[in-house]
């Protein structure tokens, strides 16, 4: 039997991305969030316009996209309630948000130093990916922003590549972290073969 509802949010599940975008003073910020999806080269990040990372990205034109491993599980949790605003907006102040400029050490993760003018990559994430800005756009609102930005480059751990096919990820060997209602999970065991596998 079905209800109507009234969720607070409409998570159903995503790949937490991590990612990286340089502050004014040239480091690195580091921010973790879930509503990202991918096209060809594309993605899509949607965010709040009042976060550290939205700014860094307007300005600057850049970011890199580090996708976690489910292992990664911890690290992740503990960059939950820091932002890289030393003003932390109210509404976030309320929340339990806090001002932390020293992300990576907060997370236990290591910086894999970026390359000219970029921001610095995660070095145990498993993808890690340069991406451009292309447009951006209000959502519901003017608090909301839909980032579309192009990848133009992509690092893969080996240990996820299809040995026989190079440039393939191996999805049985990539354990994406994913967000669902604000939770964490992992993938579960292959259900099947897909046909579609077999064009691409």
């Amino acid at each position: 039997m079905h209800q109507i509802v009234n969720p607070s949010i409409l998570y159903f599940g995503t790949p937490v991305v991590l990612i990286s975008t340089l502050n004014p003073d040239g480091t690195t910020n580091l921010a973790p969030m879930s509503s990202a999806w991918w096209l060809n080269d594309s993605c899509m990040l949607g965010m709040s316009r009042r976060s550290q990372t939205v700014q860094n990205i307007l300005r600057e034109g850049r970011c890199v996209l580090n996708l976690p491993s489910a292992d990664l599980v911890d690290a992740v949790d503990r960059l939950a309630l820091t932002t890289g605003r030393e003003d932390v907006p109210e509404d976030k102040a309320q929340m339990g948000y806090v001002y932390e400029p020293q992300k990576f050490g907060v997370a236990g993760l290591s910086a894999a130093p970026g390359e000219s003018g970029w921001p610095d990559r995660v070095a145990e994430c498993p993808v890690q990916m340069h991406a451009v800005l292309e447009d951006s756009r209000d959502v519901s609102g003017p608090t909301l922003a839909a980032l579309e930005v192009r990848i133009v480059q992509t690092w893969m751990d080996d240990a996820i590549l299809n040995p026989e096919r190079r440039h393939h990820v191996d999805p049985g060997r990539w354990r994406p972290l994913i967000m669902s209602f604000t939770e964490f999970y992992g993938l579960g065991a292959q259900l099947r073969p897909s046909r579609l596998a077999a064009v691409f």
